[in-house]
């Protein structure tokens, strides 16, 4: 059976996207959460990690004598594990969209990464965020209203069934949630699909059970929700 590694679900984002794949496909694994130390990255977390993972980064997938790192990298060594799951899209055309978008979310949308980093312990109130952040969200939306408009009539996601490109924009939605940042109706419930997820609603439970606090990932402003004991 695979292990994967982790890090804090209230907080990292990256962790989340091949968690969310692996649960809603059914495909089992061990898991290992080793803890953000503060501040994020440091040496000795680092060295934690690199027990697991040659990158000293979260997500690390270890499955036998194999080693994989990076979210996308992670998802087509599923992908290519697990040959009769729809990980990509079947259709040549909806498939090369979603390789696109997800590689666009892995390099892109800092503004939006440092303005609003993932907390889901936690809600804010709408606000101007600044436009760089509203070019990012904007880009955003053209990518989840094109891909339904496209692609989705087989179900709620953006290319109708779940797949790896909605776990890469799964802690993007939660920005979306967690910051009021606009959606219109079609995003709205594309946002609504992944949020009410299994996989989701199992990784939020156990986000707010965690005792720790990520000082970096908490912005500074008062929320108007807060869902975790520990916040």
């Amino acid at each position: 059976m695979p292990t994967l590694i982790i890090a804090n679900k209230c907080h990292s984002s990256w962790s989340l996207r091949p968690w969310l794949l692996m649960r809603e496909f059914g495909i089992s694994f061990d898991e290992v959460l080793i803890p953000f130390s503060d501040p994020i990255g440091n040496a000795e977390w680092k060295e934690k990690v690199r027990k697991y993972s040659p990158g000293g980064k979260v997500p690390a997938l270890v499955d036998r004598d194999a080693v994989v790192w990076e979210s996308i990298a992670i998802m087509d060594y599923l992908a290519d594990l697990y040959p009769d799951l729809p990980v990509w899209p079947k259709g040549r055309p909806a498939r090369a969209m979603a390789r696109s978008i997800a590689a666009e979310m892995h390099a892109g949308f800092a503004a939006l990464r440092k303005a609003c980093p993932m907390n889901l312990g936690k809600k804010f109130a709408a606000r101007d965020r600044g436009p760089e952040v509203a070019k990012d969200v904007a880009r955003i939306v053209e990518i989840w209203t094109t891909a339904r408009e496209r692609f989705g009539q087989g179900g709620p996601f953006l290319f109708g069934a779940f797949c790896a490109a909605d776990a890469m924009y799964a802690p993007v939605v939660t920005r979306f949630e967690t910051y009021s940042l606009p959606a219109d109706p079609v995003c709205r419930r594309y946002m609504d699909a992944i949020l009410g997820t299994e996989g989701f609603q199992e990784w939020r439970a156990a986000a707010l059970e965690e005792p720790w606090i990520v000082p970096e990932d908490e912005v500074d402003e008062e929320p108007i929700e807060v869902y975790r004991k520990a916040a």
